[in-house]
């Protein structure tokens, strides 16, 4: 495995070693606390990340898997097409907004605006999440096993929400229908897949009230 310490140095020239390093094998990254838009726009490979970071992690990834040991800053894989990116701490405001697919997973909590307009990608928050998540969601997943803030999954237009614990309000266009068979092997898949321990029975599932909620 490559290493690079990023301690005193620019982004740029830490996305370049980043990007020169990929190969067969994964490419560590330590002391990157205060870096923003690290491992941005990467098509390949892995990148760990032993610490905290910057705002933007990952942003437009498109094909790399990005492990991330601690915290991430806020619009964490924002506009991301294909990948993975996994974070084991928390996630600040915006994870994972306009995303058009791959998967986001934070172990930890995230905060406001988390998957906003949603595109297609998988988004797993295995804590809690903050107001206006999965608002304006145009497809996708969208997972919270903790509770949610105020107006979750507001203005819901396609895709499916999924929750455990409980939230302040839900938003506009949103409508509460029963788990089925194929939500369940779904949920299991998703857990099975990123190590996480959740009984998909246990979830509610909320859906759009309407497919045009803004005309009547």
């Amino acid at each position: 495995m490559n290493s690079i310490d990023a301690k005193n140095k620019d982004l740029q020239a830490i996305n370049r070693q980043i990007r020169d390093n990929l190969n067969d094998h994964p490419v560590k990254v330590v002391n990157a606390d205060h870096l923003h838009g690290l491992a941005a726009a990467i098509k390949h490979g892995e990148v760990i990340i032993d610490s905290n970071t910057g705002d933007y992690l990952g942003v437009l990834n498109d094909g790399a898997t990005i492990k991330v040991s601690k915290n991430v800053g806020n619009y964490l894989g924002d506009n991301m097409t294909t990948g993975t990116i996994l974070v084991e701490g928390n996630g600040g405001f915006g994870v994972a907004q306009y995303c058009y697919g791959g998967t986001v997973v934070v172990l930890g909590n995230a905060g406001d605006f988390t998957a906003t307009m949603n595109k297609g990608a998988v988004i797993i928050i295995a804590g809690d999440v903050g107001d206006e998540a999965g608002t304006y969601m145009l497809d996708g997943d969208l997972i919270v096993l903790g509770n949610a803030g105020k107006n979750f999954a507001n203005y819901l237009i396609r895709g499916d929400v999924y929750i455990r614990g409980e939230w302040e309000n839900l938003g506009h266009n949103t409508r509460i229908v029963e788990m089925d068979n194929r939500d369940i092997e779904k949920l299991n898949s998703y857990f099975d897949t990123y190590g996480i321990e959740a009984d998909p029975q246990k979830f509610k599932k909320i859906v759009a009230a309407s497919k045009k909620p803004f005309y009547k």
